[in-house]
């Protein structure tokens, strides 16, 4: 059988936050399909797993040989790609967003119909699942739900993992070069205390909730704020700041630091941890006094052309030797306990995967914010087009 891979850029909505060199960084996520009807079940190599024989609702299917996703960049390689066909004799063609609120924006203008499996973070799909965007997960075809971390069985903003399956965590914080720095952040306020030697050498991510969060917690106050006195606290301060910082960008930072024009900027945990390799003076750390506890995850949206297909998928990304693999590969922190004790010891002692408990004890997850989003969503348009 031949392979092909399909990889379309979605053109970006007119909400927000979207930074031109995604697709060249191609980084935080991205995905696959699988088949129909009656599915053949294929025994996985090195632990006796099986892809689940699933039949969820065949007046839905659309092709069965083609699963189409809509995730962040850096989701999957082709090693992934490849085993997943070798196992499913499924294609794929995957699109890609750098925000959940263009992705939230593309699935209600429509786009959710052309989607079997989405990937969005635990704050949206609350807000997805309030708004009906999602199916409502069938537990008897998942296997390896057993296997998360217990606060992944039961999350708050899933509880029961309803609509959703974790498939990777991580924190919100800073990565910054060692060697160029006078002294080394450890949290949010070194920002502000160096923003004349660190300005337009500087970035934050392109993410509203993000942003404003990391203002918020500067401040003492919650990620999740929806006090209007203190989120207009976090702009004030945040308006200091916008002198000094060069960009808004997600993604785009990576070269940037990497070639020195940066110093520091705000990213991903997982984002740090694939690319501080490359350069043995980059350094990450998550704000002592907090940050955001982020979960991205495996949803199945109300219209999926392939719903069968999306079991299937699920399944696979919950085998314990893949979910090691992108660990190892991909560099994102696993919700499998099974997966966690598949990983070498370095990686299980990496702070930037793995932050200590003391750590994660002061971040939040993010939280639907309801009619606040407004104030939130005022106070970043002033910000960025300033």
């Amino acid at each position: 059988m031949d392979f092909e891979l399909f990889v379309i850029t979605v053109p970006p909505t007119n909400l927000r936050k979207y930074q031109g060199n995604m697709m060249a960084d191609f980084t935080r996520r991205q995905f696959l399909k699988t088949s129909a009807a009656t599915i053949a079940v294929s025994t996985l190599s090195s632990c006796g797993w099986r892809l689940a024989e699933v039949k969820s609702n065949p007046t839905k299917q659309g092709d069965p040989d083609l699963l189409y996703i809509y995730t962040w960049a850096g989701y999957t390689d082709q090693d992934l790609l490849d085993r997943f066909y070798d196992e499913t004799g499924i294609k794929v063609v995957a699109d890609v967003f750098d925000s959940n609120e263009s992705m939230l924006a593309r699935v209600q203008a429509g786009g959710g119909s052309a989607y079997s499996i989405i990937y969005p973070s635990d704050y949206m799909v609350q807000k997805m699942a309030a708004r009906n965007l999602l199916t409502e997960l069938d537990h008897s075809l998942i296997i390896g739900l057993d296997d998360l971390f217990p606060k992944f069985q039961d999350p708050v903003y899933d509880p029961g993992d309803r609509y959703s399956v974790p498939i990777s965590w991580g924190t919100t914080g800073l990565i910054y070069n060692s060697k160029l720095l006078p002294t080394a952040p450890t949290d949010w306020d070194y920002l502000w205390e160096n923003r004349d030697f660190v300005s337009k050498r500087m970035t934050l991510v392109n993410d509203v909730r993000e942003v404003m969060g990391c203002a918020l917690r500067k401040l003492g106050y919650s990620y999740n704020s929806t006090n209007t006195e203190h989120i207009k606290e976090a702009y004030e301060e945040l308006l200091t700041l916008r002198p000094a910082i060069a960009s808004f960008t997600t993604d785009g930072w990576r070269s940037q630091i990497l070639v020195k024009d940066l110093l520091i900027a705000m990213c991903y945990s997982s984002d740090a941890a694939e690319i501080k390799p490359e350069n043995e003076d980059l350094e990450y750390i998550t704000p002592y006094s907090g940050s955001s506890l982020w979960t991205d995850t495996l949803v199945i949206p109300k219209n999926a052309p392939n719903p069968d297909g999306a079991y299937q998928w699920i399944n696979f990304m919950l085998q314990p030797d893949i979910a090691a693999k992108i660990v190892e590969r991909l560099s994102f922190a696993t919700a499998s306990q099974a997966a966690y004790q598949k990983l070498p010891e370095e990686l299980k002692e990496d702070p930037t995967l793995f932050p200590p408990e003391s750590i994660i004890e002061k971040c939040e997850s993010l939280a639907p914010i309801g009619e606040y989003e407004e104030v939130y969503d005022k106070y970043w348009t002033r910000l960025t087009s300033g």
